[in-house]
């Protein structure tokens, strides 16, 4: 089966779980800018990675608008973002950014990345500023706002490659997708 992988990273927590399931599946890989919809045609497996920004998955509509495109195919889409892993967060993070058509054809993974406020661009760190200023101006905080908070001033990586591990299991079973 031919795969491809697609990833949009600003600090590179998402390029390296892309490269990571790239290397297992032995597929090609691709920052999303240098993707057009045709090459999509060209795979059987199409595996799509973006970071989170307020629940957004970033650059996800490569995939969400050529759904139609990418019929008969598997395809996967997996967001990384600074939160532990909850089923709360992940129904969240898909409610927000597919429909329940979408999904018939999309499997969604959730991969905790980290957070470098070093390697985010000027635009990014103003947002950012503008953020941990909100959080510390509130009474009660919650285990994510803490968690942010503290990692704010220093980086914070929580990958691990065992986390591909549902993807792998997902892209190389028969009987789901294709």
């Amino acid at each position: 089966m031919k795969t491809i992988v697609i990833y949009k990273s600003k600090t590179g927590f998402t390029k390296k779980y892309a490269e990571w399931i790239a290397e297992e599946l032995s597929a090609d890989i691709f920052e999303a800018s240098r993707v057009s919809a045709d090459m999509l045609e060209a795979y059987d497996i199409v595996i799509y990675g973006g970071g989170l920004y307020a629940v957004g998955i970033n650059g996800v509509k490569l995939i969400t608008k050529n759904l139609d495109r990418l019929h008969g195919k598997k395809v996967v889409v997996f967001a990384t973002g600074m939160s532990p892993r909850r089923e709360e967060t992940i129904a969240e993070i898909r409610s927000r950014n597919f429909t329940s058509e979408q999904l018939k054809t999309i499997r969604f993974f959730y991969l905790r990345g980290g957070f470098d406020y070093g390697k985010l661009k000027p635009f990014d760190r103003i947002l950012m500023t503008l953020l941990k200023w909100k959080i510390q101006m509130k009474k009660e905080l919650t285990p994510d706002e803490k968690g942010m908070l503290a990692v704010y001033d220093r980086p914070a990586d929580f990958r691990r490659k065992e986390d591909i591990g549902e993807i792998i299991s997902h892209v190389t079973s028969r009987t789901e997708g294709l």
